[in-house]
């Protein structure tokens, strides 16, 4: 059986809009984790919203009465929560608290690029070995700017390394998760997996909460407001709605985008200053990531296995 590679005109269309859409919301992501650190421990950030807009999934689900996800799919669920419920909030908030959103946007310029390679991985897709020479030039220009922009000396910091961990996390929970979607919907994978991860977001945020009980400014509450509604449920909606309607791939190109427009966030909402060395090396890292875009190669189907994987589209 062959697969089905293309996609009618109007689910492309929508699958563009959907990801415009949940590129707009994650760009705002690193400025309010940002604001939020700056007054509430960085523990509470990650796991505090994804309690947060886990209760509101909680919500959803059953306002819906969605069905409950076959065996098959909780195991995809658990890749999709580390990566997106779990691993990429950590990660981010424990590098924000000393890195700036701006330093921040360079490295996650990275995601398309990862999100690219690990879709070809479980898509059966057989990269050119040009892909993953565009792909080694993206990490080695995120690294070259580490270096020239004074953010380290002679080696990666803390921060830089958490922003690459946060980075390859979040790219496998997105390609997971926008293939996941075209069974469950946008809307479904994001609500069962903050849903499936509340056991252990809700006992980190309580001990959290006990360590250092949350005292805050008014902008650092509305940080991490906007990170739990927006960033962690509601602007999924959209992206995996995307996802799954123009495919992971394609829809992903999209993300070349949001560096842009952290950058500008971050100099408007924090003031904070971006240096040349900055914009020239988020052009450098967007080339490479539209290079292995472009690098695709055919996919061969496979069936599925153990944990879900499988060809782009067999029905």
């Amino acid at each position: 059986m062959r697969e089905k590679n293309s996609v009618t005109a109007p689910k492309a269309i929508t699958g563009v809009v959907l990801g415009l859409l949940g590129v707009l919301s994650f760009s705002m992501s690193l400025p309010a984790t940002r604001v939020a650190v700056g007054d509430l421990d960085p523990w509470f950030v990650a796991f505090g919203r994804a309690v947060g807009a886990g209760l509101l999934a909680l919500a959803y689900l059953a306002v819906t009465r969605a069905p409950r996800p076959t065996p098959a799919q909780w195991r995809r669920l658990a890749v999709v929560a580390l990566g997106v419920v779990v691993g990429f909030p950590l990660f981010t908030s424990l590098a924000l608290v000393t890195s700036t959103a701006s330093h921040g946007a360079v490295v996650i310029a990275l995601l398309p690029a990862i999100t690219a390679g690990f879709a070809v991985l479980r898509s059966g897709e057989r990269p050119s070995p040009a892909f993953w020479i565009a792909g080694g030039a993206g990490l080695t220009a995120v690294l070259v700017f580490l270096v020239a922009s004074g953010a380290v000396h002679g080696s990666v910091g803390p921060a830089d390394l958490f922003l690459l961990a946060a980075v390859a996390l979040c790219g496998l929970g997105y390609a997971e998760g926008g293939a996941l979607a075209r069974d469950l919907g946008g809307a479904r994978t994001i609500c069962w997996a903050l849903v499936l991860s509340l056991p252990v977001t809700v006992a980190v945020t309580v001990v959290s909460v006990a360590h250092r009980p949350p005292h805050a400014s008014a902008a650092a509450w509305t940080g991490f407001t906007y990170v739990t509604l927006i960033s962690m449920f509601l602007g999924f909606f959209a992206w995996y709605g995307g996802l799954a309607r123009g495919g992971v791939a394609k829809i992903g190109q999209l993300q070349l985008s949001q560096p842009v427009l952290t950058l500008a966030w971050s100099a408007l909402l924090l003031h904070e200053s971006v240096p040349p060395v900055a914009i020239a090396a988020a052009v450098a890292v967007l080339v490479c990531v539209a290079l292995t875009q472009r690098l695709r190669a055919a996919t061969v189907a496979r069936p599925i296995d153990d944990i879900g994987r499988y060809a782009t589209d067999l029905r």
